[in-house]
C-alpha cells in the first residue's frame, strides 16, 4: 500500500534582510534563465548559428515576453487589481504571469531580432524551445511556493498518492507538479531531437507548441484557479489554437525540407554516358 506524499509550501520568501526580500518565484526564474541561456548557446553552436546570437537575443526576449506575460495575466484577473494600488500591476516578483502572453511577446521579439540580424527565424526558435520547456518545468515550482496554479479539491478519502495541502488545510491536485513533469518530459524529447535528428527548421517549434498545448489542455481542466473568460477556461481555448498551429508548422517544415531535397532530373550525359552536344544539330 502506498503512503500518501503531502506537499506543503514553506511560503514565497527565501529570506528577508531589512526591506529586501528574496522570493522563490524570482529566484527560480533567474535560475531558469541562466540554464536556458547556457543550453541555447550550446544548441545554436551545433546548428551553425553565430556564437553570440543567443546572448544578444536574451534582452529582446526579456523585454518582449515578461511584460506581456504579466499584462495577459492581469487582463483576465482585473477584478483582483482594479481597486488596488497601481504598482501591483507591475509586481512581477509576487507571481502572476501567463505563459501564453510570454509566448506571444517572445515570438514577436524573436521575429524582430531575426529580421534585424538576418538570421533564420525557424532555426533560432528550434534552438530556444528546449530551454523554454526546461524553464517552464523549473518555473512551475515558483507557483508551488506562492500557493497558486493549484488543482481542484480532493476528498479526504482520495487515494491520490501525491497531494498538495493549502494553508487552510484543504488538499488539492498538485497541478503545478503535473505541468512541471510534463514540461520536463517534453524538454527531454526536444533535446534528443536537437542532438540526434536535427529535423528541418521549424519542426521543433511546432512539436513544442503541440506537446505543451496537449498537456496544458489536460492539466487546465484539473485546475481551480484558471483564468476565465465568462464560462470558458482561457488556457484551454488558446491551447486548442496552438495545437493546430503546431501541427501546421510541423507539416510545413517537412514539406519545405522535401522540396529542398527533391531529386534533380539527370542530364543526358549522366543518364547515357554520352556527352550532350553543345549546340543542337541543324536540320538538313
Amino acid at each position: 500500500m502506498f503512503t500518501t506524499l503531502v506537499l506543503r509550501s514553506p511560503g514565497p520568501i527565501v529570506f528577508s534582510w531589512g526591506p529586501f526580500s528574496l522570493r522563490w518565484y524570482g529566484l527560480l526564474i533567474g535560475l531558469a534563465t541562466v540554464l536556458g541561456l547556457f543550453l541555447a548557446r550550446h544548441l545554436a553552436a551545433r546548428r551553425g548559428l553565430p556564437p553570440n546570437s543567443m546572448s544578444d537575443l536574451l534582452p529582446w526576449l526579456v523585454v518582449g515576453s515578461l511584460p506581456l506575460a504579466r499584462f495577459y495575466y492581469v487582463a483576465f484577473e482585473w477584478e483582483r487589481y482594479r481597486d488596488g494600488p497601481w504598482w501591483k500591476v507591475l509586481a512581477l516578483w509576487q507571481g502572476g504571469m501567463a505563459i501564453h502572453g510570454a509566448l506571444l511577446g517572445g515570438t514577436a521579439a524573436l521575429y524582430l531580432f531575426a529580421h534585424r540580424h538576418r538570421l533564420n527565424f525557424w532555426l533560432l526558435a528550434d534552438c530556444i524551445v528546449p530551454s523554454l520547456s526546461l524553464g517552464q518545468s523549473i518555473g512551475r515550482w515558483g507557483n508551488f511556493f506562492n500557493n497558486e496554479a493549484y488543482g481542484k479539491a480532493l476528498s479526504p478519502a482520495s487515494s491520490l498518492w501525491i497531494q498538495l495541502q493549502l494553508p487552510d488545510g484543504s488538499r488539492v491536485h498538485p497541478t503545478f507538479l503535473y505541468e512541471s513533469l510534463w514540461n520536463l518530459g517534453l524538454f527531454g524529447i526536444l533535446l534528443f531531437l536537437n542532438y540526434r535528428r536535427q529535423p528541418p527548421p521549424g519542426s521543433l517549434l511546432g512539436l513544442y507548441l503541440l506537446g505543451y498545448s496537449l498537456g496544458r489542455f489536460w492539466i487546465e481542466g484539473l485546475r481551480a484557479d484558471s483564468l476565465m473568460l465568462g464560462p470558458l477556461r482561457v488556457a484551454q481555448g488558446v491551447s486548442l489554437l496552438l495545437i493546430g498551429a503546431g501541427l501546421a508548422l510541423m507539416l510545413t517544415a517537412q514539406r519545405r525540407a522535401s522540396a529542398h531535397l527533391s531529386p534533380v532530373r539527370p542530364s543526358p550525359a549522366l543518364s547515357t554516358g554520352i556527352p550532350a552536344p553543345e549546340h543542337p544539330p541543324k536540320e538538313p
